[in-house]
Formats: C-alpha cells, sequence, structure tokens
C-alpha cells in the first residue's frame, strides 16, 4: 500500500502557537494549565519574567524567574521572540524553543498579554492563534483577584487600573471569549485548537497525500 494515502496515518503539519491573554483574574491561566493538562499535543511557552514569584508557582516551570540584568542582557541579544513590561514586571519568550516546536509540528501555548501577543503576530502571524478571554463583569473581576489571594491590595488596584486598558485590545484577537463558566470557556478553547489543527495552511503534509492519492489506482 502507498503510505501516503494510509488513513492511519497522521499528516504532517507545522506547529500552531495558542496564544490566551486576558485581564489579570479573567482566567487565563486556569484555562491555560486545564488545556495543558487535557492535551498532550500542547506545551507551554515558559516566559522569563522579573518579577518576584508567587507561592503557588514553581520556578522553571510557571515561569524562569531572572534578575532584570539577565532579562536585559537576553532582550538585547535578540534571544527574546517578544517581550513586554506589565504591572512594573519585564515578561518575554524566549525564541529558540518555539523556533525548534514549530519546524517539528508541535504545538506551543502562550499564557501572554496583549503586547507580547501584538509582538508574535507581527513577526509569525501564520503560526499565531490568538484568544481573548473577559470577565462577564468589572466586579467579578474584582472579586476574582481578592479570591486568588496572592497580591496585596495595591497590587490589585493596579491590576484593575490596568484592565480597562488591556480590555481595549479585544479587537486584535483571532476569537474573543466571555468567561463566565470556566468549563463553557475551557471547551470553547479546546474547539478552536481542534479546528486550527486541521487548516489546510498548516497541514503541509496534505501535499502528499493528495499526490499518492490522485495517483493510487484502485483494483476494479
Amino acid at each position: 500500500m502507498n503510505t501516503a494515502t494510509s488513513p492511519l496515518l497522521p499528516i504532517a503539519r507545522r506547529g500552531l502557537m495558542l496564544v490566551i491573554s486576558s485581564p489579570s483574574g479573567a482566567g487565563k491561566s486556569t484555562i491555560a494549565r486545564t488545556l495543558l493538562a487535557d492535551d498532550k499535543q500542547l506545551s507551554l511557552s515558559v516566559s522569563v519574567t522579573t518579577r518576584q514569584r508567587r507561592p503557588s508557582e514553581i520556578a522553571d516551570v510557571h515561569y524562569h524567574f531572572v534578575s532584570q540584568r539577565e532579562f536585559e542582557r537576553m532582550r538585547d541579544s535578540d534571544a527574546l521572540l517578544e517581550w513586554a513590561e506589565v504591572h512594573g514586571n519585564f515578561y518575554g519568550t524566549p525564541r529558540e524553543p518555539v523556533e525548534t516546536a514549530m519546524a517539528e509540528g508541535r504545538d506551543m501555548l502562550f499564557d501572554i498579554d496583549w503586547q507580547g501577543a501584538q509582538q508574535l503576530q507581527d513577526k509569525m502571524s501564520a503560526d499565531v492563534v490568538s484568544v481573548f478571554i473577559l470577565p462577564p463583569t468589572m466586579t467579578e473581576l474584582q472579586s476574582r483577584l481578592h479570591r486568588r489571594a496572592e497580591d496585596s491590595e495595591e497590587v490589585i488596584a493596579t491590576r484593575l487600573a490596568n484592565s480597562r486598558a488591556e480590555i481595549e485590545h479585544w479587537r486584535e484577537y483571532d476569537y474573543v471569549l466571555i468567561n463566565e463558566d470556566l468549563n463553557t470557556a475551557f471547551d470553547s478553547v479546546q474547539s478552536i485548537v481542534k479546528a486550527e489543527r486541521l487548516r489546510r495552511d498548516r497541514r503541509h503534509g496534505m501535499f502528499d497525500f493528495i499526490r499518492g492519492l490522485l495517483e493510487e489506482v484502485p483494483k476494479l
């Protein structure tokens, strides 16, 4: 049998970059963690950051925590695919692991803000699938930040003040979801990923499949 036409073999494709953004407390990190646990084809793009580690975070799993001097060295040497300053701290995406993953057909998940998403769109727009998560109300957003109990009142106030400017960028995303119910929002993101993996322009192996299909001589 011509292996190019076997329906049991996966068709080679280029990896996608799933970008999930939201104002702090709207649910992007929870959705991202659930998606990673449920979907073994996805790997987290671990960002570098200069902010302090939260009690619930594990170094080099949730973030690579670095000094500002080290961050500046990476930024200035073009070792970061994107970077941004958020709430007084710096965040960035290491370039090498992302470019390797894309070429090998592996999908990467990015839990980043609108500034980082914009830079990724500018540099690798064909690979990016962007999703923006909105809270149902601003009152609920404030409640979620308090329930998280990981930031001081001053930090929470800063995040709420910045959320309006972040929400203004919703038009720049491919998909926009309202996270009123976490399970529903997660199901929607999961459906987006499944559909985007089937896009014709990502599946370069389809050329060989179609060629083999047309060359196949059926038995009469």
